[in-house]
C-alpha cells in the first residue's frame, strides 16, 4: 500500500503527522466509521445507531478522526454531518486504508445494512416534505417546457469539456447534483433550507449517486472559498432573491479562473400569481440585468440560449445564459485535486 506522507509545509514533521494519523485510523470502530462515511455523510446520532456505541464514544472517535485530519465536519440546522475529508494527505491516507478492506467482511456488511435502514427511514420523511411541497412544484414545472429538455440543454451548453469540482448553489432537491455526477468527480450542493437538504440527500442515495456533498450554507456568503470550482450552477434560484447581483457575485468568487458559472431562470413574464402565491421576487431575469450582474462580478458572457414550449404565449420561456471567469488558468493557482472544503 502506497501512502503519500504530508506536505513539508505542514504543521510539525511529515513524519510525525503521517503516524498520527496512523494511530487515529489504527482502531477497529474508527476503521468502521471511515468505511461509513467513504460514500454517506452521517451525524453522530446515525453512527450510534449503526456501531450500538454511546454517543460520547462516537463524538470521541471523530474528534481524533478530525484532528488527523481523515473526516470533516459540516453544521446543517441543528445537526452536524461528518464526510471523509475532501483535501490533503489526510484525504490520501483514508483512500488508501479503505482500498484494502475487504467489502465482503461481516462487520462492514453489517454497518452497511444498518445505515441502509437509517437512509430508508429518512426517504420516508424526505418523501413526506416533498409530498406537501409537490403539488406546486409541479404547478409550476407545468407552466414551461419539459425538464427533460432544460436538463438536456444544460449538458449540451456546458459541453464535454472535464469537469473536477462542480457547485449547486441552491440545490433544493439535489436534481441538478445527479444530473452532473456522471460528468464531474467531484460535486457539492449547499441550500439554506435544511429540509430541502433532507429531500436532497435521500434522492441522491436513491440515485447511488457517490461523488456528490450536501451543505447548508448562505448564497450570500458562501463558506466554500474562493477560485474553487470549474463550474458553479444556480438553477431556477434567482427569482427567489432579494439581491440576484450579489449572489452572482458571490458565486463568481467560488469559481476557479477559467471556470465557468451557468445561470438557468426564467425570462420576463407577466404571471403574477407566482408572486402572490408562490415567494417569486422578480418575475422573471431580463437579458439586460443578468449582462449587468455578470460584468459587475468580473465575469465574461459567453453564451445564451433560450427554451420555449410550442405555444409561447401559454408558458415561461426558460433562459440558460453561461458565463466564463476571464482568468487564465495556470498550474501555479490550482488547488490541490479535491478542491473543496
Amino acid at each position: 500500500m502506497e501512502v503519500r506522507t504530508m506536505d513539508a509545509g505542514s504543521s510539525g514533521s511529515g513524519h510525525e503527522t503521517l503516524v498520527a494519523a496512523l494511530r487515529a485510523a489504527g482502531e477497529t470502530t474508527r476503521l468502521r466509521i471511515l468505511s461509513l462515511l467513504s460514500d454517506s455523510d452521517l451525524t453522530v446520532k446515525d453512527l450510534t445507531l449503526i456501531l450500538g456505541q454511546s454517543q460520547p464514544r462516537i463524538s470521541r472517535h471523530l474528534k481524533l478522526l478530525a484532528d488527523a485530519g481523515l473526516v470533516a465536519r459540516s453544521a446543517e440546522g441543528a445537526f452536524a454531518f461528518y464526510r471523509l475529508a475532501d483535501t490533503g494527505a489526510g484525504t490520501r491516507l483514508a483512500e488508501a486504508l479503505l482500498a484494502q478492506l475487504d467489502p465482503d467482511d461481516p462487520i462492514h456488511q453489517r454497518d452497511r445494512e444498518r445505515r441502509s435502514g437509517i437512509r430508508a427511514a429518512k426517504a420516508a420523511a424526505a418523501a413526506d416534505y416533498f409530498a406537501t411541497n409537490a403539488e406546486v412544484w409541479d404547478r409550476i414545472r407545468s407552466l414551461h417546457v419539459p425538464e427533460a429538455e432544460v436538463e438536456a440543454a444544460i449538458r449540451a451548453i456546458l459541453g464535454e469539456k472535464p469537469i473536477r469540482n462542480l457547485l449547486d448553489v441552491g440545490t433544493g432537491t439535489g436534481r441538478m447534483l445527479e444530473l452532473m455526477a456522471p460528468h464531474a468527480q467531484r460535486t457539492l450542493g449547499v441550500d439554506a433550507s435544511a429540509a430541502m437538504l433532507s429531500v436532497a440527500r435521500a434522492n441522491l442515495a436513491k440515485a447511488g449517486v457517490a461523488n456528490a456533498r450536501l451543505a447548508q450554507d448562505d448564497i450570500y456568503a458562501l463558506s466554500a472559498g474562493a477560485d474553487r470550482f470549474d463550474v458553479v450552477l444556480i438553477h431556477q434560484v434567482l427569482h427567489y432573491l432579494d439581491d440576484p447581483g450579489r449572489a452572482l457575485a458571490e458565486a463568481a468568487r467560488a469559481l476557479a479562473p477559467g471556470g465557468r458559472l451557468l445561470v438557468v431562470d426564467f425570462a420576463p413574464h407577466t404571471l403574477e400569481e407566482l408572486r402572490l402565491k408562490d415567494q417569486h421576487r422578480r418575475l422573471g431575469i431580463a437579458d439586460s440585468e443578468m449582462a449587468d450582474w455578470l460584468q459587475s462580478a468580473g465575469l465574461v458572457s459567453v453564451a445564451t440560449q433560450r427554451l420555449t414550449g410550442a405555444d409561447a404565449s401559454d408558458t415561461l420561456t426558460v433562459t440558460l445564459w453561461l458565463a466564463k471567469d476571464p482568468r487564465i488558468i495556470s498550474d501555479d493557482i490550482r488547488q490541490e485535486e479535491g478542491a473543496y472544503a
